[in-house]
């Protein structure tokens, strides 16, 4: 054994030997090799150095490209300053990380706000995804989705978010109702967004949210504890075990949600009634028109009209988008509900009240100090009954149930409320000491207390529940509140608009249920003194007018029914507004209105105080030239033209107030005619008479009043105008001794239409009618429908012959010596005449010489016009007029003809004459007068030929030969070159 060791050992130890030998052998090579590896290799003298193997090629060139835009993926879209697009946002609030849920809520508002057009598109998916962290635990989440909310819910219109609505208000009920509080509270935010933009699509799930208003503030009872107390209200309320805050603050924020649900529900269902509180606020209101009837075709007799009411918009509502289920009735407030909800609600607001009151006692006046949080809380107790009560107005129709509920709560109410009426503030003075944060809900109690507010609210509450059978009974407490409205309404100038409306409707309401004359005068009396006071404002006046009006109209019911004389007060009152209105001329055309409804309301009533004081100050209010009759708006204008018919007795002054205030532009053409078929109609000539009454004017006043307007201009403009014979504006003639002064197309065509309205208006009356030349009032323009009206009321006249003598003697006198006439003047003058004229009527030698000039100068007048486009419109009118006179009165065509002085002529004028003798010629109407009339025709003829200096023959004189060549000599007959009339 030990030989064998021995040998082993040797043999290891040759190998040790051996490697130790190969391994330095390696070594050294290794070495070796690197060394080589950083020697510099010496170059010969003469040699180039070689180009090692990774040198870089420096011999390219290289230029600039210009990208104009890039190539996008399809699938890229619109993304915030993280990169991140609406669909990685989307997806990040299902995170359960509330870190990563809030940051994907602010980027996705960040994108909306950068990109809006993406909501439309993505709106069902924003919706959902929103809607669901309304009830996440973090509140860091759920104030980032409320930020949101307010930014996106003014963005989307309610008809594109409804579909969608169910599974919001799903979610918002969710959160209303949940075990944490910060969530609720949170909650409440979110219901005030939707209550500002869409109060109709909450409405609609009214059923829901009123029950997690109950649940807000309140648990049902258990089994044995209802038992046991034998109560009829299951509910009682909740008790904050949360430090954070107060029971009575957070009843109180969940009542003040709770009063703007209910007033939204109160503006829905009272939408379609006018006047109603609710519907008052609305931007648009609309207006009701009134309904127009003809004079022009219902004053010439007895005739039954049909007038239909006029409805402001259909009852017939389309049901909602959203109630589209089977269980559609489950989210509908109904009346029955409506009453359960009643009596669950108002034993919980009375409870909240009693826990508050026992604080509000301070100083001596304990009964009557509320401190500002008992005051806010108070307030919104009493808006959410009355509120309640509008609700059981509105919807129960008929069959109310004021019954049901006096019996219920008066007790209840006159015992927590009415003890302490009335109701004022006590003031804390502030202290400087920082208030916590917790408290903060509370300190913005003391901001607008208004406590005339919450004593006309409690007003409004116990009202309905008396009536008049009950008055006695309730005699104690609607005598605390009749004196204190009185003493508010004798401190009436100090309120604002809301203040005055809320009293107001308090006080309409004790009028309603007060018949006794004592009472209700003292409530007048003291809104009259009101209405007295100096410097109100505009609303505030108009405000108590309005309400005045409608006491005024109740009380002509009821004392129409009643049997009962009118109010004192109210006759006073309404017998001052007709000189109130003369002296508000335009300053206020609003409030005007108002008053001339009133007045317009009084007088169809027969009202005789209003009768007797607008009779005294109609010349003020029918002034031409400040009267409310010129200055106001059309509809104003048009009520008191319709006011002319109520009126006792048109006096002279007042017919020639009217006489200017029909001639002039201020007026527009059909409200002047309707100003002159009035007159008529209350004259002695209608067919009909009025009312009974006796004949309210005399005929001479009214035929100076229609002849006026006929002439349109005033003795003063017409004594101007003879002066104005050399200027541009006058057509002369130095055949005809009558010039014509040329009105302007507006004029004309303003005194044509009324001249030939009142010639029409009058068509059969009058058996006696005294002759004489009428008095001319004085008028300024006027116009063509002035012209319409007043033909048509001397043609209604039965006496032809008595009006037309009348008519000749005023132009004769009036118009027979004037130089120069106007235009229009002259034309309605004729187109009169033709109206009156019939077998019987003789016209005088005055009139004879003053037709044939008046209807030479109007041929000169149209045959010179040429094209000046500002005449033009006159010719028709005018020419149509001189050609039916000539036709029905030939002498006056004979007199024309005989009249021109052809010697007096100027070569200018002799292309005029030979050019009217042609188209009388070739005028149907006149051919047969004409070729009476051969001679003179001839002999004026001759004339034109003797006088015309030219050697050559001219165009309108071979014309006018050959003319008179083929109509006189022999048969007249249509020829188709001269069958057309000029």
């Amino acid at each position: 054994m030990r030989k064998f060791a021995r040998v082993v050992a040797y043999h290891i130890n040759i190998r040790i030997k051996f490697g130790e030998r190969h391994c330095s052998k390696v070594t050294m090579t290794s070495k070796r090799k690197r060394q080589e590896d950083f020697q510099r290799v010496k170059l010969k003298v003469g040699r180039k150095k070689s180009k090692a193997d990774h040198i870089t090629d420096t011999s390219f060139k290289s230029k600039c490209i210009h990208l104009s835009k890039q190539l996008k993926d399809g699938q890229s879209s619109l993304t915030n300053e993280r990169k991140l697009n609406i669909t990685d946002l989307l997806s990040q609030m299902h995170h359960y990380n509330a870190g990563i849920k809030h940051s994907a809520l602010v980027g996705l508002k960040e994108l909306l706000t950068t990109y809006p057009s993406i909501i439309e598109s993505h709106i069902s998916n924003i919706i959902s995804e929103i809607g669901a962290v309304f009830t996440d635990k973090d509140s860091a989440v759920r104030k980032a989705a409320v930020f949101l909310l307010q930014y996106l819910v003014p963005k989307i219109t309610p008809d594109k978010i409804a579909p969608f609505f169910p599974l919001v208000s799903a979610h918002l009920s969710s959160a209303m109702t949940h075990i944490i509080m910060d969530i609720q509270k949170d909650s409440l935010q979110i219901l005030d967004i939707f209550l500002e933009e869409y109060p109709e699509l909450l409405i609609d799930r009214s059923n829901m949210l009123l029950n997690n208003f109950l649940e807000l503030i309140s648990h049902q009872k258990t089994s044995k504890e209802f038992k046991r107390r034998d109560e009829k209200s299951s509910w009682t309320l909740a008790v904050s075990v949360d430090q954070k805050i107060i029971s009575q603050n957070w009843r109180l924020n969940v009542l003040i949600r709770l009063k703007k649900f209910l007033y939204a529900f109160a503006r829905h269902v009272a939408k379609n009634i006018p006047d109603d509180e609710f519907t008052e606020t609305s931007k648009k209101k609309p207006t009701r028109e009134s309904q127009d009837v003809s004079w022009i075709k219902h004053t010439s007799r007895k005739q039954f009209i049909n007038l239909y009411k006029h409805f402001e918009g259909s009852s017939f509502q389309m049901r909602t988008f959203v109630m589209t289920t089977a269980q559609a009735d489950e989210h509908n407030f109904s009346t029955r509900n409506l009453k359960a909800f009643t009596e669950t609600i108002i034993p919980l607001l009375i409870e909240c009240w009693i826990e508050e009151s026992p604080g509000t006692v301070t100083g001596d006046f304990s009964e009557k100090l509320l401190c500002p949080s008992s005051h806010h809380l108070l307030q919104q107790v009493l808006s959410i009954i009355s509120l309640l009560w509008k609700l059981c107005e509105l919807q129960d129709g008929q069959q109310k149930m004021d019954g049901w509920l006096r019996r219920t709560y008066l007790a209840d109410f006159r015992h927590h409320f009415m003890s302490q009426f009335p109701y004022s503030v006590h003031e804390i003075v502030k202290q400087k000491k920082k208030k916590k944060k917790s408290n903060q809900d509370s300190m913005h109690l003391q901001n607008g207390l208004d406590h005339l507010l919450l004593n006309l609210t409690l007003c409004d509450i116990m009202i309905p529940l008396a009536s008049c059978p009950t008055v006695p009974e309730d005699s104690e407490w609607l005598s605390m509140i009749r004196m204190f409205v009185s003493e508010k309404l004798n401190q009436g100038w100090k309120l604002n608009c809301k203040q005055l409306k809320r009293l107001l409707d308090v006080t309409n309401k004790l009028l309603n249920i007060q018949r006794n004359r004592v009472a209700t005068e003292k409530l007048f009396h003291s809104v009259y003194l009101l209405y007295q006071q100096r410097e109100l404002q505009l609303s505030v006046r108009s405000m108590l007018l309005k309400f005045l009006k409608k006491v005024y109209l109740k009380e002509e019911d009821v004392c129409h029914k009643l049997g009962r004389s009118r109010s004192n007060i109210l006759s006073r009152w309404i017998s001052g507004l007709p000189q109130q209105l003369a002296n508000l001329g335009s300053r206020s055309p609003q409030l005007s209105a108002i008053i001339i409804d009133t007045v317009y309301t009084a007088a169809t009533r027969s009202h005789i105080e209003l009768l007797q004081s607008l009779q005294t100050a109609a010349c003020q209010i029918y002034d031409p030239n400040e009267g409310p009759v010129v200055l106001l708006p059309p509809e104003s204008q048009k009520q008191l033209v319709q006011l002319l018919y109520f009126l006792p007795y048109i006096s002279s002054d007042l017919l020639t107030c009217l006489s200017k205030c029909c001639i002039t532009e201020r007026l527009s053409p059909n409200l002047g005619s309707t100003l002159i078929g009035i007159l008529h109609a209350r004259s002695s000539f209608a067919s009909w008479s009025c009312l009974g009454q006796d004949c309210t004017m005399s005929n001479q006043d009214y035929f100076s009043f229609v002849f006026s307007s006929l002439i349109g201009f005033s003795a003063e403009r017409l004594s101007w105008m003879q002066g104005t014979k050399h200027t541009t504006h006058v057509s002369k003639t130095q055949v005809s001794p009558l010039c014509l002064y040329l009105t302007d197309q507006q004029q004309f065509a303003h005194h044509w239409m009324i001249t030939k309205m009142s010639e029409t208006v009058c068509l059969h009356s009058v058996q006696q009618v005294q002759c004489g030349a009428p008095r001319r009032y004085d008028g300024g323009r006027i116009c063509s429908a002035i012209l319409n009206a007043v033909c048509s009321s001397l043609s209604s006249v039965s006496a032809r012959s008595q009006c037309f003598e009348i008519l000749q003697n005023a132009v004769i006198k009036h118009l027979g010596e004037l130089v120069v006439l106007p235009d229009s003047t002259a034309g309605s003058i004729l187109y009169a005449i033709n109206t009156l004229f019939d077998q019987s009527c003789i016209p005088s030698e005055h009139l004879y010489r003053f037709l044939p000039s008046c209807c030479y100068s109007i041929f000169s007048f149209l045959l010179t016009i040429g094209k000046d486009f500002e005449h033009l419109p006159k010719r028709d009118p005018l020419w149509s007029a001189c050609i039916s006179l000539l036709s029905m009165l030939p002498n006056v065509l004979k007199f024309m003809l005989k009249d021109l002085q052809v010697s007096r002529a100027c070569q200018e004028e002799l292309p005029v004459i030979a050019q009217l003798l042609c188209l009388l010629l070739q005028n149907i109407q006149l051919r047969s007068h004409m070729m009476a009339n051969a001679f003179l025709v001839q002999q004026t003829l001759q004339d034109v030929m003797n006088l015309k200096c030219c050697e050559s023959q001219e165009q309108w004189l071979t014309d006018l030969q050959y003319c008179f060549n083929t109509y006189l000599p022999k048969q007249p007959h249509e020829s188709p070159s001269f069958s057309a009339l000029y």
